[in-house]
């Protein structure tokens, strides 16, 4: 994990005060979070609470009432339309359950935003295509099989190919471990970790898996009351003097999760 005091670390995405509506009702209320260079951030909340709006406000598939969002240092509002594609590319995006095209196959769905933001023959597109595969894990047959053809895990990591196949420097996981087994959710964290520590990822990811917060992510933030609530480590969250998050950090499920300290020899009150 990245211990690094985050004073000393880059801001790779700033949003602040955030405000996003729909009619007359607020979701969320002028919200601040930043994430830093190399670190994976596991954001929660209750259901309801906003999780996937701020996400998808942050990627603007989501209009917002006021507010700034930064990425890499620049102001999505002032920049000009070359500029703002030039961000877009920096950004992966892992929808929940994978949103890749039905009618095309994995290699193809791999090579969209090849085809959106970039100008390349077919035959280096093709080579790309399979180096993202084989950097997700699945086997090279998998390029030619369409997504009804394949399990959840390889639709999930079919997914992930896509969303890093303009090698961004941020990547954004929406339940990632969705509708896995215990196993394969384990796997899909550690090629994440792993991910963040070949390709120097920044990861923004939305779970409900206390395993996934507990095993991967550097900081946690907890989204409640149309804000961030709170955000640190494990620790600032058992800490927290907060109903919910007291529930959700030390409840019957958290509990019967090895945590680091745990598994270091050090029992956990």
């Amino acid at each position: 994990m990245n211990t690094r005091p985050s004073q000393d670390r880059e801001v790779i995405l700033s949003v602040k005060d955030l405000t996003v509506g729909f009619g007359e009702k607020i979701v969320l209320d002028k919200l601040n979070l930043d994430i830093y260079r190399g670190e994976i951030l596991g954001f929660v909340g209750a259901s309801g609470a906003g999780k996937s709006v701020l996400m998808r406000t942050v990627l603007r598939l989501l209009p917002r009432r006021s507010g700034k969002i930064e990425i890499l240092g620049a102001d999505y509002d002032a920049v000009d339309d070359l500029q703002r594609m030039t961000l877009d590319t920096r950004l992966g995006v892992l929808f929940q359950h994978g949103a890749l095209f039905s009618s095309l196959t994995v290699k193809e769905n791999i090579q969209l935003p090849m085809r959106e933001y970039l100008d390349l023959p077919q035959w280096l597109m093709d080579e790309l295509a399979y180096l993202k595969i084989e950097l997700v894990g699945l086997h090279p047959d998998a390029a030619d099989k369409y997504p009804s053809e394949l399990s959840g895990g390889m639709i999930k990591r079919a997914a992930l190919a896509r969303a890093l196949a303009l090698d961004p420097d941020l990547v954004f996981l929406d339940e990632p471990t969705s509708g896995l087994d215990p196993i394969g959710a384990a796997e899909f964290d550690e090629l994440i970790a792993q991910l963040r520590d070949t390709l120097g990822l920044t990861v923004y990811m939305v779970t409900h898996d206390l395993d996934s917060l507990f095993s991967v992510c550097d900081r946690i933030a907890v989204l409640g009351q149309k804000k961030v609530l709170v955000e640190g480590t494990l620790d600032d969250m058992l800490a927290f003097d907060d109903a919910w998050v007291q529930s959700y950090f030390r409840g019957k499920r958290a509990r019967s999760i090895p945590r680091p300290e745990q598994s270091a020899g050090h029992p956990v009150e």
